[in-house]
């Protein structure tokens, strides 16, 4: 069984932060009840078409849970809605600001039908404020949250490859709604949850706020390279090809020195002797380690990494991770089946006990007829909402 078998889900969600959020929920267990708009659905359904068809941040994000239709607007579909919360343990929400509230879907409102409810609102900035009502995307908080000005080279700053901000909203919704579900336990009583963008990017800034603090200047943008420690980051070889290392401490510089660039006096260089003067002097010894890498092959580079226990890694790309010889030894690819066929999946991270739910990403309203029987809607009844294209 499951942890959260028993569980059920209400969601209104699009794009990426709350159907990460939701998916990881399903994943242990949970019953996730996607509403998404008749014809269109989650616009994320149409980023791009790169999975059999389909969309890759959509396959991603929306496995093993269920689609429902519905105009949230039409007064049938507003009153589906209701009934549907009504009996859920958690609603999700991440639609624009003040759209919950005019559904009837705040705390206070849900409260009185469903004291045990859960309700989590995820926005850009949160409740209250001057920007409480600005729309938000991963790029601009990415921007808004100073992660811009710390990525990148230091001529060009850079947002990641990756919706981070959305992640990490998805990931903080998720463990707070998690945490909610114990203190119901204790407590029996339901709560809202206030999710922003905003504040979970922030908090993962916390290292370069501090370091700029009190008015310090901030860490520089290396690109791939760290901003305060060196050497830390990417180093072409001989053969054409890069390796990542990463040093820690002054025991790892010795042993860098004397292993690695077969150079045992470098680690006396007064150049050199601190973490903080390889940093300031980092131009002179990134000349002096590719000068060293020049006449060596990536594996004779790699292989005296090792000898000296010093942290490396290839520079993968995505067909390289595909086939990352790490997965396959330890068995961590699944099929997930999807309309257009079944794909690869990698478990979810970490694990306590029985593996977690794998199941199908839905069609665009696959579970609508199934939802509304449930609700007690007559076939009659259904069709009729069909054809007023309510779901």
């Amino acid at each position: 069984m499951l942890p959260l078998e028993g569980i059920t889900v209400v969601s209104l969600e699009h794009a990426i932060a709350a159907p990460f959020a939701t998916r990881q929920l399903a994943d242990l267990g949970a019953r996730v009840i996607k509403v998404e708009r008749p014809g269109v659905g989650d616009f994320a359904r149409s980023y791009d078409t790169r999975v059999n068809g389909m969309a890759s941040h959509f396959v991603w994000t929306n496995r093993s849970k269920e689609s429902l239709t519905l105009d949230v607007k039409h007064p049938d579909g507003a009153e589906i809605l209701q009934k549907l919360v009504a009996k859920a343990d958690v609603v999700v929400q991440n639609l624009a600001p003040g759209a919950a509230a005019r559904l009837g879907l705040g705390y206070e409102e849900l409260s009185k039908v469903n004291p045990v409810v859960i309700v989590c609102n995820i926005s850009g900035y949160g409740k209250g404020g001057p920007d409480e009502n600005r729309k938000a995307y991963d790029l601009l908080i990415q921007s808004e949250a100073g992660f811009m000005s710390t990525t990148g080279t230091p001529d060009d700053p850079s947002k990641a490859g990756i919706s981070i901000a959305d992640i990490a909203a998805g990931m903080y919704a998720y463990t707070n709604i998690l945490t909610a579900l114990m203190q119901r336990e204790k407590a029996g009583q339901g709560c809202e949850i206030d999710l922003s963008m905003l504040d979970a990017m922030t908090e993962w800034m916390s290292y370069p706020l501090y370091y700029a603090y009190e008015g310090a200047e901030p860490p520089a943008r290396a690109g791939a390279s760290h901003a305060t420690i060196f050497p830390y980051g990417p180093f072409s070889v001989g053969d054409g090809r890069t390796v990542i290392l990463g040093l820690q401490n002054e025991r790892e510089w010795k042993a860098f020195c004397e292993l690695v660039l077969e150079a045992p006096g470098l680690a006396a260089d007064s150049r050199f002797s601190s973490n903080s003067l390889r940093a300031e002097n980092k131009i002179a010894l990134t000349q002096i380690i590719t000068t060293s890498f020049d006449d060596l092959t990536t594996e004779t580079v790699i292989e005296r990494l090792d000898r000296a226990g010093i942290a490396n890694a290839n520079m993968n790309d995505m067909s390289d991770v595909w086939h990352h010889v790490q997965f396959e030894a330890r068995n961590r690819w699944r099929e997930v089946q999807t309309p257009k066929g079944s794909i690869h999946a990698l478990l979810p991270p970490g694990g306590i006990g029985s593996e977690p739910r794998m199941d199908a990403v839905p069609a665009l309203g696959e579970h609508s007829t199934d939802l509304l029987a449930e609700l007690g809607y007559s076939g009659s009844e259904i069709s009729r909402l069909q054809n007023e294209r309510v779901i």
